[in-house]
């Protein structure tokens, strides 16, 4: 005994010890943070300066500061849209600057805010200034974007990949049987193809439908942007990508009008410096964080403001995300800006950045009302990103104004229900269950059993209220009869483009359109833009997120082999509820 009580206070020892440790390291941590932070020094630009994007990594609308990054020796690899636009209008309005150079990586985006950064470097060239791009690769999404350039130089050894869009979809019912788990499903909307990858082994007719609808719309939009902007014919484009050429010489892309020249990167960097009208053997160039840090607000204590808050994500309780990796979401943190930018009286009007799919039906009612709240004392303008659609869309449709991008993605007007049957699963492993109960519904959802009729009654009948609801917003939010709402919703999935055309959205444009009509509704001239986060900030992730994978590591310790088994299961019951979302995964670039 008296072995175990020495061991036992050694161990609680060591552990305040390591605490102690950690404690100390943290606050030389927060010491290092702040004083980088404090002593982040704004820059000049020198004569003659050309602003280099290095178009790498993951495109957000909003990326959030991750200050331990320096310290764990991870290169930033998120890009920020508002960062983008806001350094290209700086270097427009800077006499200081001449061009841009633009090098192409492999970036990950949607289209509709790569149409975004193009109109905005279409505007930068309408200054007078050049554009110039080069790169070792050219992905498809970044050609779209770089083909607005003055002049396109490729590697001579690069690659431009220009084959189309396709989409693909994975479908998981064969594999759930395998583990023994069954998805029920119930839901309103002949082309809510979310549940399909559950119940079906292959793409419906109706999917397939809307899909391929999409698709043709948005590579039509890229190809008539790459013709118009490279003054050849759309047949030219379509002819590139139909005959392969993406792995053809790269001279059969300068025969076709899509690239200037081949060039080595120094090669392209010489070009641009004498273009710059630059001395030296080197190009100076300025980042876009510089080129932000330059800017000058010419703004008065007095001027009113416009509000841009940003919601990226799948609609969420960030509690039901723990498990998994911790990825932005759009949560109640959302519902509570939306309150406190209602009640700030120096907001003259707020615009609402959405760029979700949807997810939580629930949760997207009570940001609905929150919106409703927000109109009632101030204009709401909407700015759909690369997708606001389902529950995206359900939490936009209350706004004064809806503005989308041609290639957004939207729509998408249903609901569904998933209640995962896992007694198959509970065999594999070996637990059994018992239910003592008071009534007929007391342990519906149990899922150790199948349901019901009755049970799937009850259910189809609640996501069939929840799609009336569903409707009832939308027909309110755009002064539409429910019917003629019914006709274009039933899950169906459409462009920005084709949502003007049937009303779900009143114009095209961009961030800056949408800021534009809010100043219009709030009839303001002047005015500063004050972004505002709809994700929880750094510090906060900091301490939530490293738990799940605490959770994670004893699972699977503790498991081994059997911990796929429970992992599916954790997943099956986080896909529980009623849902307003987009298909798994559409990313059609």
């Amino acid at each position: 005994m008296k072995q175990f009580f020495k061991m036992m206070f050694a161990s609680a020892f060591g552990v305040l010890l390591a605490a102690g440790i950690l404690v100390a390291l943290a606050f030389s941590m927060l010491v290092g943070i702040a004083a980088t932070w404090s002593g982040t020094p704004s820059y000049t630009p020198e004569e003659r300066t050309v602003l280099k994007i290095r178009l790498d990594g993951t495109l957000v609308d909003s990326a959030e500061e991750n200050p331990l990054a320096a310290f764990i020796g991870e290169e930033e690899s998120t890009l920020s849209l508002r960062d983008l636009l806001a350094a290209i209008q700086v270097a427009r309005e800077d006499s200081r600057v001449v061009g841009i150079y633009l090098e192409s990586g492999v970036l990950s985006s949607g289209s509709a805010s790569l149409g975004a950064i193009r109109d905005a470097l279409t505007d930068f060239k309408a200054s007078g200034k050049f554009v110039v791009a080069y790169g070792d690769l050219f992905t498809q999404g970044n050609y779209y974007l770089c083909s607005v350039a003055d002049k396109i130089f490729l590697n001579p050894q690069g690659l431009l990949e220009l084959s189309g869009i396709a989409t693909q979809t994975m479908f998981y019912k064969d594999l759930l049987a395998h583990l023994g788990i069954e998805m029920q499903i119930f839901r309103v909307g002949t082309y809510k193809s979310a549940v399909e990858p559950f119940m079906l082994d292959r793409m419906s007719d109706a999917s397939r439908e809307q899909i391929q609808s999409y698709v043709t719309v948005i590579w039509k939009n890229i190809t008539e942007g790459i013709a118009a902007s490279r003054s050849i014919s759309e047949e030219t484009v379509q002819a590139y990508a139909n005959q392969g050429h993406s792995f053809s010489d790269p001279t059969v892309a300068i025969e076709k009008g899509l690239i200037d020249a081949l060039k080595y990167r120094s090669e392209a960097e010489d070009y641009v410096r004498e273009l710059a009208g630059q001395s030296g053997h080197a190009l100076r160039t300025a980042t876009v964080a510089q080129i932000n840090t330059s800017r000058s607000s010419s703004l008065n204590p007095g001027d009113a403001c416009i509000a841009v808050l940003y919601a990226e994500g799948e609609i969420m309780d960030t509690e039901a995300n723990d498990f998994y990796d911790m990825e932005k979401c759009i949560s109640t943190h959302v519902i509570e800006e939306l309150a406190r930018l209602r009640e700030d009286d120096g907001v003259k009007a707020v615009v609402f950045r959405i760029n979700s799919p949807g997810g939580s039906a629930y949760l997207s009612e009570q940001i609905w009302h929150q919106m409703v709240e927000l109109r009632k004392k101030k204009p709401v303008v909407v700015s759909m990103g690369d997708v606001a659609a389902s529950g995206g869309y359900y939490i936009a449709c209350a706004a004064n104004r809806i503005i989308a991008e041609p290639n957004t993605l939207t729509g998408s007007i249903g609901i569904f229900g998933v209640f995962p049957n896992a007694a198959g699963l509970f065999d594999k492993i070996g637990l059994s269950t018992e239910v003592v109960k008071t009534n007929a519904f007391s342990d519906l959802g149990n899922l150790s059993r199948p349901m019901t009729e009755s049970e799937k009654t009850l259910i189809q009948g609640y996501v069939e209220r929840g799609y009336r609801t569903f409707l009832t917003r939308c027909a309110d939010g755009r002064n539409m009869p429910l019917e003629a709402v019914d006709k274009i919703a039933q899950g169906r999935v459409w462009t920005g483009e084709q949502a003007l055309e049937i009303g779900l959205v009143d114009a095209l444009g961009g961030i800056d359109t949408a800021i534009r009509t809010a100043a219009e509704l709030a009839e303001i001239d002047s005015y500063e833009v004050m972004p505002v986060s709809g994700s929880k900030n750094f510090w906060e992730e900091l301490w939530t997120s490293p738990l799940g994978e605490v959770r994670s590591t004893i699972a699977r310790e503790v498991l081994g082999e059997e911990f796929m088994y429970y992992r599916a299961l954790r997943q099956a019951k986080a896909n529980m509820g009623l849902y307003a979302r987009l298909p798994f995964n559409v990313r059609p670039l």
